[in-house]
Order: C-alpha cells, then structure tokens, then sequence
C-alpha cells in the first residue's frame, strides 16, 4: 500500500532540470546567437577568429567548473552532514579564490598579451584580427570567474530561479550590444569583444543580489588563508574530474586549431566552429540534464539511499539517450540548418561545410553518456575513475583518433576522429562495468556501478501527505519489524514525525522514508519538501506535544534542509529502553 513511488525525488528532479535547462540556454544559446551575429555582420570568415580564443574560455570554463562547481557539491555534502559552518566556509573560500584567479589571469595577459597571441594563432594574417577581439574580452574574465562560480552556489541553497535569470539578462545584454557596438558604432571584433566584457559585469551584478535575500543560507565569514588553501584543495579535488573535461578541452581545441589551420586554412576553422557552436546546443541538454542528477546522487548516495540512485540515473540515462538521437537524426538529415543560420552562402563553402556537419554530428550518440557517467562518479566521490574516464574521453582518445585519421584521411580524418573517440571511450565504460560488477560478486550493479540495496533489512515508503497515512504507515513499520518492544518505538517515533509534517504544511505531496534494520540500532530516514521543519528545535511554529514525546524515543535525531527537501534522518538503539 505504501510502496515508495518516487515522487519526490522526480518532483525534485523535474524542478532542478527546467532552472538548469534555461540557465545552460542562456549561455549557451548566447554563444550560438553570439557567433552567427558576428558571421552576419563581419563576415563568416570571421568565425576563425572567435574558434582561435576558443581555447583560453574552456580555460576559463576549467576553473569556475573546478572551483565553482566542485566548492558547490563539497558544499551540498557539508550540508547533508549537518555542517553548516564548514558549508559557509566552503563558499567563501571559492568565491574569493575565484575572484583573486580572475584578476590575475587578467593582469597577465595584459603583460604578456603578444607572447599569448603567438601561441594562440600562427597564421601572421590573422592574428592581428585576433589581438583585436582579445584585449578587450580579457577585461571581463574577474567578472566572469565570480558570476559563474556563483551560480552554482545559488543553485544549490534552493535559489534555482535567480541564476537563470541573471544569465537570461548577461546574455540578452551581449546581444543587444553586438548590435549597437558592431553594426551602429562600427567597432568590429572589438564591438563584439566589449560587448562580451560588459555583459559579464551586468551578470555579475545580477547574480549579487543574492545576498539580499532573507531566507539564503549561505554567507561570506572570516577564514584563514591557511584554511582557505586546505579547503580549496579538497575543492578542487572535488571539482576537478568534471572540470578537466575543459582542460583536455583546451588542449583538444589547440592542436585541431593548428591542424586545421595548416591543412584547410580559414575555411577549416570557420567549418569547425560551426559545429563547435552546434555542440553548444546540444550540451544545453547534456549540462542540463547531468548536472540536475548530480546533486540529487551526491546526497541520496551519501545517505545509502541506492535505490533513489537508481531511480535518478536511469531516469537522467533514458533522457540522454533520447536527446542525442534527436540532434543526430537532424545534423544528418539536414545539415543545411547551420549554413541557413550562419548565413554560408559561398558555393564553394557550403560542401565542405555540409560534410564536416553531418560526420562532426555522430560523436553526440555517445558524447552525452559519457558526460553523465563522469557526472556521476564525480557526484559519489569516485574521483579516481571520474579523472580516467575524462583523461580517456577529452584528450588521449580524441588525440590518438585525430592523429591517425589524420594521416590516414587527410581532412576528413579531422571530422571522423570525434565520432570515433566518443564510441571508444563508451565501450570503455561498459566493458568497465561489466568487469567490476561480475567481479564483485552482486555488491555492485549497472551501468553506473552502483551499490546494491540489502533487500533483506532495508525498506522503503511512500504516503501521501495525510494523517490517516501516517498512521496507517506507522502500523505498517511496526508489523515489519516484528510487533516487539523496538518496533513499537520505531512506529510510534514514525507517526510523530509524520504527523508533525503535515500538520505543518497545509498542502503538499508526498513524503518519502526508508528505514534500515541493522544489528544494533534501526535507522529511520524522512525526507519531504514541506516547510522548513527541525524536529530537534522547538519553536513557536513547530510547538506541538508529541514533539518532545519524538526527543525521548529517538537516541539521536540529525536534521538539515538539502536540496530544498527537509532531511531528517532518526536513530533508536535496540535494547536500549527509555522512560516515553
């Protein structure tokens, strides 16, 4: 009757996924829209320009994903441990690093900004038309570390709406001033680079407000610079497997650049910016979706909920799958999508471009797989593997597949080499897996090589949010474990805390509990997504007389608010009876 639906968890999901969804397309749709301005206003050709900075934003991307993102997971963990003081502590130490790498970044490539050139572009026609667009993107990359980092953190203290919107109004405004700066002011690369800088500092702002929200939990506090340092390292180890995609992304873009440059000049490098946008589209979803799964893993695996694993992963799974075929069907069946947009109207292009399309568009069959399947390792602290499988997917296999192909196909080698590395490192992690679960006996399962739920003391619920079912799910529980004293203590410490929710919450959906019988003590864990309600703390609000009846009961009671659900998990010993 009260078997566990998972409600709330796909509740919670769906309401990770849309925010995430919108605030991946304000960017991403931004870069898109960005780059087919700058191809009708200055000319298509002119997208080598932009593929030539490439490199330096996926550095950039590197760093806010590693510090930003990793310090907003070691934060969520914080949490789910009932630290709040080290989750405030993680938060300043990510921020403030961010902004101090930001100006640093900035004042060296400032000092050094013709060396950074040379190494950037080796073509002498070009580069001139590349220092133009980089001394003035340069001067936003402080704003652009802060505001960045700082959406991961909103997102992760229950803020989903604020960093969409802030990112919405970044983006907006770049467009607005690309057209203003490039096609009234005749600025040119320049236009379009001032526009990028300024629209960076509008999001900035944006963002900061934040701060002046009453129910954030979340605040800057005083820390050592010791304990800064100690606690950036375990952030950035955190961060790193998933962030690293934009190192070996960096370096990827590097050496395709200097390939395609030497062998297909311009053309080759406007053809592959064209699909480096297209890519742009497709990981609105591929973001979107794993890093909605990531933090719901992170605090269900952390709790041995593996079942609420399960039902997340397969869920982000089915998804992705579903995404990528849908982008592959179109770049291959018409390809002239993107020539439509990006205005290719030469015939001499427009071969070359279709075909670099339509092979570019087949690495997405396995490219978002294996984004999630890092996600998730990186989620659950499996930071060994996340690191090999993304050492293995964003640089050794893309390189070695690039450099045969390469000599063995010339140009169309260069197109081919992304499908071919995708695949390989998905046979990867499925010969992986397949080897670790047969290996280790039925303790681990799937894809994702997930833990086993132990069938045999563990048991999970669902009700929906009323007395009666509490009640009923109180009996339940106390015929499950056997009708004995610890049973009735566990039942009755299940309808205290049950009833005291919905009492608390006039309307709401359903309540999720698991409870894991162990030799010792019975472990009771509640989530819900009502009002925010500590049963340790009595209040005014929360002031009801079975409250204190639930403190005696229970040897120990942990609460936090995580995810925006309000977790509480109950701990009675056996044979330990107490005066109720």
């Amino acid at each position: 009757m009260y078997k566990r639906n998972y409600d709330l968890i796909n509740t919670k999901f769906r309401e990770f996924l849309i925010p995430t969804l919108f605030t991946s397309m304000a960017g991403n749709i931004s870069i898109f829209i960005d780059s087919i301005l700058v191809s009708m206003l200055i000319g298509v050709i002119n997208l080598s320009v932009m593929q030539i900075i490439e490199p330096v934003s996926t550095l950039l991307n590197l760093l806010y994903w590693m510090i930003g993102l990793g310090g907003s997971l070691v934060c969520s963990i914080a949490k789910a441990e009932f630290d709040n003081k080290k989750s405030d502590e993680l938060f300043t130490s990510s921020i403030v690093s961010m902004i101090i790498i930001g100006i640093v970044i900035t004042v060296i490539c400032l000092l050094f900004s013709n060396n950074i050139l040379h190494v950037l572009c080796s073509s002498d026609s070009l580069r001139p038309l590349v220092g133009q667009f980089f001394k003035y993107y340069i001067l936003g990359i402080p704003f652009l570390c802060y505001m960045m980092s700082m959406s991961y953190f909103i997102r992760a203290d229950g803020f989903l709406k604020l960093p969409f919107i802030s990112l919405v109004i970044s983006n907006a405004s770049n467009l607005v001033l690309d057209v203003i700066f490039i096609s009234y002011l005749n600025l040119g690369l320049e236009g379009a680079a001032l526009a990028t800088t300024t629209s960076f500092i509008i999001g900035s702002i944006c963002m900061s407000t934040y701060f002046f929200r009453k129910s954030r939990t979340l605040k800057f506090i005083k820390i050592s610079v010791l304990s800064m340092i100690k606690y950036l390292k375990d952030i950035c180890k955190s961060g790193y497997s998933t962030a690293s995609t934009q190192l070996y992304l960096t370096i990827k873009l590097y050496v395709i650049n200097i390939i395609l440059l030497n062998i297909a000049g311009a053309l080759g490098l406007a053809a592959f910016n064209m699909c480096y946008n297209s890519l742009f589209i497709i990981s609105i979803f591929i973001i979107g979706i794993a890093q909605s799964m990531s933090p719901i893993v992170s605090v269900y695996y952390k709790e041995k909920d593996y079942l609420g694993v399960d039902y997340v992963t397969s869920k982000s799974l089915k998804m992705m799958i579903v995404v990528s075929l849908v982008f592959v069907a179109i770049l291959t069946i018409y390809p002239q999508i993107l020539l439509l947009l990006f205005k290719v109207k030469n015939p001499e292009y427009i071969p070359y471009v279709m075909n670099a399309v339509r092979l570019f568009s087949l690495s997405f069959l396995a490219l978002g797989i294996n984004f999630l399947y890092i996600f998730y390792a990186q989620a659950i602290q499996k930071d060994k593997i996340a690191n090999i499988m993304q050492i293995i997917e964003g640089l050794i296999f893309p390189l070695i597949s690039l450099v045969i192909l390469v000599f063995a196909l010339g140009d169309l080698g260069i197109w081919l080499s992304f499908f071919v590395s995708e695949v390989a490192v998905l046979l990867c992690i499925i010969g992986y897996s397949r080897y670790i679960n047969k290996k280790s006996d039925g303790k681990y399962h799937g894809l994702f090589i997930n833990k086993s739920s132990d069938e045999k003391n563990f048991i999970d619920y669902t009700i929906n949010a009323n007395i009666k079912e509490a009640v009923g799910l109180s009996g339940e529980i106390n015929k499950y474990l056997g009708d004995n004293l610890d049973s009735t203590r566990v039942s009755l410490a299940v309808e205290e805390i049950l009833t005291n929710i919905v009492q608390l919450n006039e309307s709401m959906g359903t309540i999720d509990l698991y409870l894991k019988d162990n030799e010792e003590e019975i472990i009771l864990s509640i989530k819900d997504d009502g009002v925010e309600y500590n049963p340790v703390i009595e209040s005014d609000q929360l002031k009801f007389d079975n409250i204190s009846v639930l403190n005696k009961i229970a040897d120990k009671i942990d609460y936090t608010r995580v995810l925006g659900l309000n977790s509480t998990i109950i701990t009675v010993k056996k044979n330990n009876y107490k005066q109720v």
